[in-house]
């Protein structure tokens, strides 16, 4: 038998883009196959009955295989765009938590702006200073029996008004707040009080005290009024009486 083969190889290459650097290409195979002829000669075949005469068969036979291989260039993801983060992509809560932050901020310069006005209506607005003792108008100040005559003396021909009062006493602590008012809107009379405690037991004692509360009322270093009770009425008609005297 006579038999013929011829084989060939084609390779091509594709060339990578020119805007991507040292791309990755795998070549590009393009395989043919050629069998051309099968040429058997003097085929015979005996058979038990029959002989067949000798025959010549020509066959051809063509089969072509491509194989082709597509590469692209590798390049690395394109990084995601950054979120956003402007006002109005966050989230609800987030929302609400700013309009609870802005609420807080208006309420406490509300409050700030109110505790500055009372501030100022209760700063000092007439102090006289006479050895070393000031006198200090728009507020109650605290006093004992060391600190008391001082600042009697110091206030001159102001009229002083002495609160005398116990920690137990409950009268004390529901007049207290009216009396501060008092001091606060009447700028040219000094405000004191006391309390009888133990350490202060000699100058209750000296003023004569004998029930709590009990307000006097000074001027010139003496005693010239006595209110005894929790009576705030008669507390401010007697202030007013020796204030106008």
């Amino acid at each position: 038998m006579a038999t013929t083969h011829k084989f060939s190889t084609q390779i091509t290459h594709i060339s990578p883009p020119s805007n991507q650097p040292n791309p990755r290409v795998t070549p590009s195979f393009h395989t043919r196959y050629h069998i051309i002829t099968y040429q058997p000669s003097n085929i015979q075949n005996t058979l038990t009955h029959n002989r067949l005469p000798p025959t010549t068969t020509t066959t051809t036979t063509t089969m072509a295989l491509q194989i082709h291989h597509v590469c692209r260039p590798i390049s690395p993801p394109s990084p995601s765009p950054p979120p956003s983060l402007s006002p109005s992509s966050w989230p609800t809560k987030q929302s609400n938590i700013v309009g609870e932050v802005r609420r807080s901020f208006n309420l406490v310069k509300t409050t700030s702006s109110k505790t500055a006005n009372k501030l100022r209506n209760l700063t000092v607005r007439s102090s006289l200073e006479a050895s070393g003792t000031a006198v200090v108008v728009g507020v109650v100040t605290e006093v004992d029996k060391d600190t008391f005559w001082p600042i009697v003396n110091a206030a001159g021909d102001k009229t002083v008004v002495l609160d005398m009062y116990t920690q137990w006493c409950g009268p004390c602590k529901i007049i207290a707040p009216r009396f501060q008012e008092l001091a606060e809107k009447n700028l040219d009379v000094v405000f004191l009080k006391l309390d009888c405690n133990q350490e202060n037991k000699p100058l209750a004692k000296e003023l004569g005290i004998k029930v709590v509360p009990t307000f006097k009322i000074l001027k010139h270093g003496k005693i010239v009024k006595e209110v005894t009770g929790a009576k705030f009425d008669n507390l401010v008609a007697a202030m007013e009486e020796v204030r106008s005297s």
